[in-house]
Formats: structure tokens, C-alpha cells, sequence
């Protein structure tokens, strides 16, 4: 593909329109970087219930790795979605609850997890009718 394929422009009422967001960059890819891994979604709705210890985080999150919950809490304190308070005990004891922006966030997922459970029946009958009527169709 070539350099000219891999840059999306658009027509938009006579003005030429470049990406998702136009000229501006909405951070819309920021946002896709950091919700769109496998555990960080997971950890946000684990929050959204309330304050969690690290070990509480991690029982409750299966098959999530300690490395892995680690590197996530990191960049969502970075990110500012998370408050990470640590209390000095021994051993110390770590707290992490999501911030204004974080419970925003959360927000939306719950509201996005409402969508995906209104219509996956719809999206699975689609999908049966694509296969059907696709048989040699190697994209699934």
C-alpha cells in the first residue's frame, strides 16, 4: 500500500477533513492506546465499584499476571485515570481509586457495556447471515 493509502481524507461540506478529528487532535488515539489493551478496561469497572488494595485488584481480575496489573495501574496513574495512595505500614499497604477523569471514564464504559449487551443478539444473527451468504470469507 502507499504512502497516499495510509492517509484517510475525507469531503465534509466542500472542507477537506483529515482523521477522526479533523485537523485537531482530539487525543482520540490516546484513548484507543489505553482502553483498548486487554486489562485496563477491566481494571476501571474493578474500580468503579470503589477503593481496592492491590491484591484485591488482582483476585479480582482473573488470569491477570502481577507483572501485568502492575504495568497497568502504572499508566493509568499516569494518565491521570487513577490515584494511587500508598500507606506507610509494614509491609506498606497500596490503594488505587479512580480520579474525577477516571470515574468519567467509567462512565462511559458501563454505558458502552450497555450497548454491547442491547445488541449482541443483533450482532450475532449478522454475523451468521455473513458467514452464510461469505462461505470462503478467511477474515473471521
Amino acid at each position: 500500500m502507499s504512502v497516499a493509502h495510509t492517509a484517510v481524507t475525507t469531503q465534509v461540506s466542500g472542507a477537506e477533513q483529515v482523521g477522526p478529528c479533523g485537523e485537531d487532535d482530539c487525543g482520540v488515539r490516546d484513548v484507543l492506546d489505553r482502553i483498548g489493551d486487554k486489562w485496563t478496561v477491566l481494571v476501571i469497572v474493578e474500580l468503579a465499584k470503589g477503593i481496592r488494595r492491590y491484591r484485591e485488584l488482582q483476585r479480582a481480575i482473573p488470569g491477570i499476571s502481577q507483572r501485568m496489573l502492575t504495568v497497568t495501574t502504572r499508566r493509568l496513574c499516569r494518565d491521570g485515570l487513577v490515584e494511587r495512595t500508598v500507606y506507610a505500614t509494614v509491609p506498606p499497604q497500596v490503594e488505587y481509586a479512580l480520579t474525577d477523569v477516571g470515574h468519567s471514564l467509567a462512565e462511559t464504559i458501563a454505558r458502552l457495556a450497555d450497548w454491547s449487551r442491547d445488541h449482541k443478539g443483533t450482532m450475532a444473527a449478522a454475523r451468521q447471515r455473513w458467514d452464510a451468504e461469505h462461505p470462503d470469507d478467511v477474515d473471521r
